[in-house]
């Protein structure tokens, strides 16, 4: 048992199925360890140690998802928590995936997937690395002007939020928000919004 679970650790606490019987594991041995509750199942053929929990209120469920939708990153309203832009508290993961990109959605963690297409897809990537893992995630800036994309979807009231406790910041940067504005096609929108907060 002790080389399956070395074998995890050696790839953060994570194994595919394939990566296993490729190492020279028997499916039998596997299925032993899975009864035996020494790993969890995530998804269909992607495994996870039992004792990766621990690394905090978001990264884990983050790192499930990105390790399950190699193409996923974290945004809107998951996103917006995770800078402390917001007090909401939602109970799926926001996921943003390629708009051509149409894959199995997992069951667990919960997720919420939005199609984003490339220009916009593309656009304040950040990779966040914790001790068990890493997963991808928006910058705050673009996390804001993705609040406003969606602001008919999830509530103005959101975005608004997001905006104003961005401002709040001391590392705020209003040219960088500016810039995505522009590029995530909100600057007639949001700028109205950005202006006036900031001569208050």
């Amino acid at each position: 048992m002790k080389d399956i679970i070395k074998f995890f650790l050696k790839n953060m606490g994570y194994a595919r199925m394939k990566e296993l019987k490729q190492a020279g594991f028997h499916t039998r041995r596997i299925k032993q360890i899975l009864e035996q509750g020494k790993i969890e199942k995530i998804k269909p053929g992607l495994y996870r140690l039992s004792d990766m929990y621990g690394t905090g209120e978001f990264s884990q469920s983050f790192i499930d998802i990105c390790n399950s939708m190699p193409k996923g990153i974290i945004c809107l309203i998951s996103a917006l928590e995770f800078h402390q832009l917001s007090t909401i508290n939602p109970s799926k993961v926001y996921v943003a995936l390629p708009n051509s990109d149409k894959q199995n959605i997992i069951k667990y963690p919960p997720v919420k997937v939005f199609y984003f297409r490339n220009r916009f897809y593309d656009l304040g990537i950040d990779e966040k690395i914790t001790k068990t893992g890493k997963f991808k995630i928006y910058n705050a800036e673009k996390t804001i002007c993705d609040m406003f994309r969606y602001r008919n979807k999830l509530g103005e009231d959101l975005a608004l939020e997001g905006l104003k406790n961005y401002l709040k910041r001391k590392d705020a940067n209003i040219a960088r928000l500016r810039e995505y504005a522009f590029k995530c096609q909100v600057k007639t929108v949001m700028l109205p919004y950005l202006k006036a907060m900031v001569i208050e």
